[in-house]
């Protein structure tokens, strides 16, 4: 696989070491977006400028749109001061769409047509949300290879996870009479349920429907080529992520010689055993209360204060 250049210039004066001794991947919802609010607070914002402007690879693995990383993350990271020549790389729909950023904006969106979901399905899905889901959750119009339907921020959790079961057996079933094959994805054995061409994989506040060639550690993959076309080879990594499908980042890094730890910042979905290191917010000494963005927070704050001052 060969990824595109990223259409921005990089500062031929930057100080940052070609060999940093961190870099970050990170899942977006949950470590650093509040699955509750969506947005991302100003000290998470704080720490990542700081960390990527101390010459720490700051890249994005996320499920997310190109455009909900531009307005909750790029957008306030540029108004907080990031420093110009600073990259940060956003890669998006689990590897389908992806681009990078600096302080003057974004630069070009990069699209893998052949991993997108058929458009006919889509725009079906797109109808049966709106006549039969819309109280619940509402369909993603930001995507350009997923399709995906989401939580509405006023319906509680528990009202949403029982419609979400409707509306997953009804677009498995949707794509049957569209003659094409899924599955519904096992958060708790990823293996186990991987079977046709696509997927649904449910979150506690959307599902995704895509390409089974999409995932976490396609994105791995991805940040690996973006930063070497950089010419950056990290020491190490950290990956971040709040579900038990954020470990194929740290997997495929692993298998690909990479030395990696993983942050599971929410580990009460069940900790694999993997021949690599699992962090938690208990080996920061906080309680198992501590999840989602205050764990992600917490260790973002811990790593710039080893790595950025």
């Amino acid at each position: 696989m060969t990824v595109p250049r990223t259409g921005i210039e990089h500062s031929s004066g930057s100080t940052h070491p070609a060999t940093p001794a961190l870099a970050l991947l990170l899942d977006v919802d949950g470590p650093v977006a509040s699955p509750v609010t969506r947005d991302v607070k100003p000290d998470i914002i704080a720490d990542l400028v700081a960390l990527a402007a101390a010459g720490i690879p700051v890249i994005f693995n996320t499920g997310r749109s190109d455009a909900f990383i531009r307005e909750q993350v790029m957008e306030p990271m540029i108004a907080a001061g990031m420093p110009a020549g600073t990259v940060v790389h956003a890669i998006c729909e689990k590897g389908a769409v992806w681009f990078s950023y600096t302080a003057a904006g974004a630069g070009p969106v990069h699209v893998d047509h052949e991993l997108a979901v058929p458009k006919a399905y889509g725009d079906d899905i797109r109808r049966m949300v709106a006549e039969d889901y819309a109280a619940h959750m509402f369909f993603d119009e930001t995507k350009r290879a997923m399709v995906s339907v989401e939580q509405h921020l006023d319906v509680a959790s528990e009202d949403y996870l029982a419609e979400q079961k409707l509306f997953d057996a009804d677009a498995l079933e949707l794509m049957g009479r569209h003659g094409l094959s899924a599955a519904i994805l096992d958060h708790h054995d990823p293996q186990s349920d991987d079977t046709g061409d696509y997927r649904l994989d449910p979150t506690i506040i959307s599902t995704d429907i895509e390409s089974v060639r999409l995932g976490k550690d396609l994105g791995a993959s991805r940040a690996v080529e973006l930063l070497a076309a950089q010419g950056i080879t990290p020491q190490a990594w950290r990956t971040v992520g709040d579900s038990r499908t954020d470990y194929a980042m740290a997997d495929w890094l692993h298998h690909n010689d990479h030395e990696v730890q993983h942050l599971d910042v929410r580990p009460a979905d069940g900790v694999p055993a993997k021949p690599y290191s699992i962090l938690t917010a208990a080996d920061l000494g906080l309680g198992e209360d501590v999840i989602h963005d205050d764990a992600g927070g917490a260790f973002l704050r811990t790593w710039r204060q080893e790595h950025a001052g």
